[in-house]
């Protein structure tokens, strides 16, 4: 055994997320996707973010004592006691004591959203640290068991195992017996496609033996480490590591966990590998090696994700806003699933997770922009670039932008029944011109000019005082007259006039321009309610958080006077309840990424931490214990719906807009 794999040591995360509502383990895209829900890894069985179970059951074996550490309820085992958890961008690290040893487990998903190789990656460690806590020597093994059931879509499918050896790790599969691949779309769905891969290094003297999940335990506890069972239903994948004698100095393991998904994506007929695929010769078997052989410096490549992510969010809005992002990070990334279009063209593509399951939403994408604009605008080109080819192929007749490409995983086109024609335009147009200022190059605009100039006519013709239709939120209903809706327009249409400029148009610069003010100006006038600026044009007594003003000053089109971000602020902060500010008038729930934009469209540090702080406390008090949903009762913190969805990447708009706007500048 080599010193290596024995002395390998965790680098210290920085101190940042200590609880949440649920906690990330595995986190890759909308399939592969495992958390637990309770404070205490071993207080219940982990999850896929829908709910069902997938469990992960981890014991140790200190001498001749046995704890639990990870999953539910196991008869004959001690519980070990947690005495600690820490969330980072990338990892979630637990602490533990276990009778005389003390443990560390980290979970480790390689979302680093700067390295599309890493963050398309279909491969997750578990890592273990054990170190004696009385100073003298023990005997210390562990199992991780992995159930079947992340191969399925329902418990009762029937399942295939198999274990083998193959480039120095040892392996166990799993899959379904049906292999259905990409015959089910919808929302509460997991994938019963491709196969689980649970693997470790051979030469850490491994092994592995498959069950049925109510003998895991048993077994390792009779030292039976034998398949009694290759094919059925609740099926264990296990895996005991030995530690050998372990004193004062820490032994380290690690395990790899991953999916082959064979294809990921069905998009307008032609079915879409993950990402990870599309180099020649690519495998399954080879990727487990590699990350095998990159522990280090993946790990480390995380470490530093982590530190700047924190770092950055902190900088920008304090420590209560770092610990938002932080918890927002992964959970934003893997809402989607990353490919490569017939076209060559790079497809991020969200999944509308607990809201309708829809594929590729304009509106998902919207709030989520801030995250991948920051730090990876081609990935937020790749959420764009399937609706720029709906509409340009012809695929898509209208003349405003579609509303989604289809239902989770098969994009063949729009299957929401209604479309949002002022907001899925406005939003094109705005995430268009900010991928251009980031780069500041605006050869993305070029590359789609004629839809961008077709969308912003409409703008120019139905957005100021929008028609009777939906906008972004949707499950607040029809809305005529929406101020809010008609400032996405006018934003849009500004930032249409900022692109032109850049690519030499002075003419259409000039004239789109004039218009977004004069209509500025105008939406001034009619929305005024003295103290606040109403919900809608045809009734002063109604208020609206205007979160979609931010967007003038992130791209700094200097459309609105300071004076209506000043009013609005001012009255926000006389509307908020304990955990929030509500979305608006007609109700007490709200949506967080919205607080989080309206938050940042004060200049202001003590405005910006009143409307944060609420967010936080029911990031950290909601009793509903599940992925962190975005739609929330400010009255009680309870989550009214959805969960898991990609928008909370919006929650980095504050650092998005320091970024685009440098002090002095």
């Amino acid at each position: 055994m080599s010193a290596g794999l024995l002395v390998l040591a965790f680098i210290p995360a920085l101190a940042q997320v200590s609880r949440m509502p649920a906690y990330p383990l595995i986190t890759h895209n909308p399939y592969f996707s495992i958390w637990s829900n309770t404070d205490k890894l071993n207080e219940s069985v982990t999850r896929h973010w829908t709910g069902k179970e997938q469990s992960l059951l981890g014991i140790i074996r200190v001498d001749d004592k046995y704890y639990r550490f990870m999953g539910g309820e196991a008869a004959g085992v001690l519980i070990a006691e947690q005495t600690a958890v820490n969330v980072s961008a990338t990892q979630t690290t637990y602490t533990f004591t276990c009778g005389a040893a003390n443990l560390q487990v980290r979970f480790t998903s390689p979302l680093v959203i700067t390295d599309l190789d890493l963050l398309s990656c279909p491969v997750s460690y578990i890592s273990y640290r054990v170190v004696s806590n009385d100073g003298k020597k023990h005997e210390v093994a562990i199992c991780q068991s992995v159930s079947g059931n992340l191969a399925v879509d329902q418990p009762s499918q029937q399942v295939r195992a198999s274990a083998y050896n193959q480039n120095g790790l040892v392996v166990l599969k799993a899959g379904t017996i049906e292999q259905p691949i990409l015959q089910k779309k919808g929302d509460d769905l997991r994938i019963d496609w491709g196969h689980v891969y649970v693997s470790a290094l051979a030469a850490s003297g491994a092994r592995q033996y498959i069950t049925r999940d109510d003998d895991a335990i048993a077994s390792f506890m009779q030292a039976a480490y034998k398949t009694t069972v290759d094919t059925g239903v609740r099926l264990m994948l296990n895996t005991v590591l030995p530690f050998g004698t372990i004193g004062i100095n820490p032994v380290n393991r690690f395990l790899l966990l991953g999916y082959d998904d064979i294809y990921a994506i069905q998009y307008f007929g032609t079915n879409l590998r993950p990402w990870w695929r599309n180099k020649a010769g690519a495998s399954m078997d080879g990727m487990l090696a590699n990350a095998g052989k990159k522990y280090a410096a993946v790990i480390a490549a995380c470490n530093a994700t982590d530190k700047k992510i924190y770092t950055d969010a902190r900088n920008a809005g304090g420590e209560t806003y770092a610990k938002l992002c932080v918890m927002a990070y992964r959970q934003s990334i893997a809402a989607h699933q990353l490919v490569k279009s017939p076209q060559g063209d790079l497809l991020f593509l969200s999944k509308e997770n607990f809201s309708n399951g829809s594929i590729n939403t304009v509106d998902v994408t919207y709030p989520s922009a801030p995250l991948y604009l920051l730090y990876n605008p081609g990935l937020l080109k790749g959420m764009l670039n399937g609706i720029f080819y709906y509409s340009e192929s012809g695929k898509w007749k209208k003349p405003f932008a579609a509303h989604d490409l289809g239902t989770y995983p098969i994009a063949n086109g729009q299957t929401y029944g209604e479309d949002m024609p002022v907001e899925e335009c406005g939003n094109m147009i705005i995430l268009a011109a900010a991928i251009v200022k980031a780069q500041n190059n605006p050869a993305y605009a070029k590359q789609h000019w004629t839809t961008l100039t077709r969308w912003v006519k409409y703008l120019a013709e139905a957005g100021f005082d929008p028609a009777n239709q939906l906008c972004t939120d949707d499950f607040a209903g029809h809305l005529a007259h929406n101020a809010n809706l008609s400032v996405k327009a006018i934003v849009a249409i500004g930032a249409y006039a900022q692109m032109a400029g850049m690519l030499g148009d002075p003419q259409a610069s000039a004239k789109y321009k004039t218009m977004a003010r004069e209509m500025s100006a105008k939406w001034v006038d009619k929305d005024d309610a003295g103290d606040h600026y109403a919900l809608v044009f045809d009734n002063k007594d109604t208020w609206s958080q205007k979160y979609n003003m931010i967007w003038d000053k992130v791209l700094r089109l200097n459309l609105f006077p300071q004076k209506v971000y000043d009013t609005e602020i001012r009255y926000y902060l006389t509307r908020q309840q304990a955990y929030g500010l509500p979305l608006d008038s007609r109700k007490t729930y709200t949506k967080s990424d919205w607080i989080l934009w309206t938050a940042a469209m004060s200049d202001k540090k003590p405005d910006f931490d009143q409307l944060v702080n609420p967010v936080y406390r029911f990031a950290v008090e909601t009793p509903s214990r599940v992925p962190l949903s975005d739609w929330h009762e400010t009255t009680s913190g309870k989550q009214v719906g959805f969960q898991a969805r990609s928008v909370v990447g919006g929650y980095f708009m504050k650092v998005l807009k320091d970024k685009m706007n440098p002090l002095g500048q």
